[in-house]
């Protein structure tokens, strides 16, 4: 399959980019910066794009079977950065056509799931006061992906850990796992690859945990 991955140079982005690339897919890597991304492979094009304009985007999403996102704010500070480039990146899959598209997002955005005991549901208030900002951006993007073209599914971890890749944690459609506390980056990439193919997830959030 050609995949198209946004965030590359981030942490879930870039495993995202290695794992597609693993597994023999041609992947084209968005950046702003090549020279933060070291990723080599023969199934590889790296695209520069600086600013997100849609136009400049639409070579990069032109006939691909899915385009995948590991982008988000990396601090408060950058609060409102998913929001703007996602619907660059919308625009541009739009225009062009492409309709699948797998993003990454954040499991406080889907409360506590049911059951849910004291711990958690008190965890998920502290979080959620403490990003506030980051997950205003996260559910203003995920309100952009409802009302595009695309065949859009978001994926919601909990906190992200720096761990190998393990391919075993636990999904829910529409909800989070129960006591949805930590996932590490690569997993969480292997969750969104996973999604591509997946029907039942369209349109739909999917929560991630171990």
């Amino acid at each position: 399959m050609r995949y198209t991955v946004f965030g590359a140079t981030g942490g879930v982005g870039r495993e995202i980019v290695t794992q597609a690339l693993a597994a023999g897919h041609e992947v084209t890597a968005v950046v702003r910066d090549p020279s933060r991304f070291t990723v080599t492979d023969p199934g590889l094009t790296v695209f520069t794009a600086d600013g997100l304009q849609p136009e400049a985007l639409r070579s990069a999403v032109a006939g691909r079977d899915a385009v995948l996102s590991g982008l988000g704010a990396r601090s408060r500070a950058d609060a409102g950065i998913a929001t703007t480039l996602t619907r660059s990146v919308l625009a541009a899959m739009e225009t062009e056509g492409t309709r699948r598209l797998v993003v990454v997002s954040a499991s406080p955005l889907g409360g506590p799931p049911e059951g849910a005991g004291l711990v958690d549901r008190a965890t998920t208030r502290v979080v959620s006061a403490v990003f506030k900002d980051i997950y205003r951006d996260l559910r203003a993007m995920e309100e952009a992906l409802a009302h595009s073209a695309t065949d859009w599914t978001a994926v919601r971890p909990p906190m992200l850990l720096d761990k190998p890749l393990t391919g075993v944690y636990r999904t829910a459609i529409g909800s989070n796992p129960r006591a949805a506390r930590t996932i590490g980056r690569a997993d969480v990439a292997h969750a969104m690859l996973a999604q591509v193919s997946r029907g039942e997830t369209v349109g739909r959030t999917v929560g991630v945990a171990y």
